[in-house]
Order: structure tokens, then C-alpha cells, then sequence
């Protein structure tokens, strides 16, 4: 299990349009992707820095993840770190198991952007609630 770099950071925001504004800013560059994610609830909006991106959440229901999340966190904030992995996602996800680290995800669902990802429960991964990603073949 060697993931290849950072894949994205996932910050939670209350709303899209109020955070935008100001990555634009701070990176000087545009967003270039909004998508919703439907079956995780969410809005996300994307941002290049080198090989690694920024992705903002919003989310699209108060039952969504994100929701909760802020409800504990109003202002926003990291939410989680993503690795790209290569190889087969479900392999990594094997060898996280046999570490014993709490799965979220036992196998792969599709993200943002079409990845392959699942996730690994803070609780197991020093207080990071961590995502692991793979570009589908």
C-alpha cells in the first residue's frame, strides 16, 4: 500500500458560493468543476494546486454527512485527506483490514470527478478521516 500522492483535500463549507470567491482568490485561479454527488448528498466544487486538488463540500441535504459535520463545525474546515492509490482500490482496502483499521467503505463506490474511493473511520487513522481514491480503468 503506497499511494501515489495527494489526491485532494475535502473542505467543508456552508455554501459553495461564499467560498469560492475566496480559493479563487487565494489561488489565483478559477473553479473548474461544480458537481453533485447525489447519493453522498453534496455539492462540491474543485481547485488545482500542482498534482493536488482542493475540493469544497457543501451539502445538499441535512441528513448528508457534511451536514452533521458542520453542524459541529459551523464555519467549515478540513473535512478529510484523499490518496491516490494504483493497482486496485480494493486490494488497498484488503490491506487496511488486515491492519486493523475501521473500513467505512468495505469496497469501492464511486466519488466526485468519477474516482473509485472509499474511506477509513477516524477513530482507526489518528483522528483523519481518510479517503482513499482511484482513477477507474
Amino acid at each position: 500500500m503506497k499511494p501515489t500522492h495527494i489526491e485532494h483535500l475535502g473542505v467543508a463549507v456552508p455554501k459553495l458560493e461564499d467560498a469560492i470567491p475566496y480559493f479563487e482568490q487565494l489561488l489565483g485561479s478559477k473553479c473548474y468543476s461544480i458537481e453533485e454527488v447525489a447519493d453522498q448528498k453534496v455539492r462540491t466544487a474543485f481547485f488545482k494546486v500542482g498534482q493536488t486538488k482542493i475540493e469544497l463540500l457543501e451539502p445538499t441535504s441535512p441528513e448528508s454527512t457534511i451536514a452533521k459535520w458542520l453542524e459541529k463545525n459551523p464555519r467549515g474546515g478540513v473535512h478529510h485527506v484523499a490518496f491516490n492509490f494504483e493497482g486496485g482500490l480494493q486490494k488497498v482496502l484488503d490491506e487496511a483490514a488486515a491492519n486493523e483499521w475501521q473500513l467505512i467503505d468495505k469496497q469501492p463506490r464511486k466519488g466526485a470527478e468519477n474516482l473509485n474511493i472509499a474511506f477509513l473511520h477516524p477513530k482507526s487513522t489518528h483522528g483523519i478521516l481518510t479517503e482513499l481514491c482511484e482513477q477507474p480503468k
